[in-house]
């Protein structure tokens, strides 16, 4: 499946710093985002490289496994706070918005409550 070809090509890293270099789209094909989980004060971030033809939903998926947060009820915004929709691929994404990404765990994430 695409998603298992997206996590057996990526390579994270870990951290909490908020220094990272400007990435680009590297010429081997694959892209990088620094991706920060927003619910943690200490606001931990994870390096992550995939191919730019991989589906973001892997991604997010990896994001969210990395984190060991819930996939289903997690959500990747940029730092304005815009939300991506991950049925694109991550080249897509990376042109659009850039590496500097957020990952939002949430219980019932785009749901509204009464």
């Amino acid at each position: 499946s695409p998603g298992r070809a997206a996590r057996q090509q990526a390579s994270v890293q870990s951290g909490t710093s908020d220094i990272l270099k400007p990435t680009t789209m590297a010429s081997d094909g694959k892209v990088q985002f620094k991706i920060t989980l927003t619910s943690d004060p200490k606001l931990p971030y994870r390096v992550i490289k995939v191919p730019q033809d991989a589906p973001f939903t892997a991604v997010l998926k990896f994001a969210a496994q990395e984190f060991k947060e819930k996939e289903e009820t997690s959500a990747i915004i940029t730092n304005d706070g815009i939300g991506i929709n991950p049925a694109q691929s991550a080249g897509n994404v990376f042109l659009k918005h850039g590496s500097d990404l957020r990952l939002i765990p949430r219980d019932r994430v785009g749901s509204a409550f009464a």
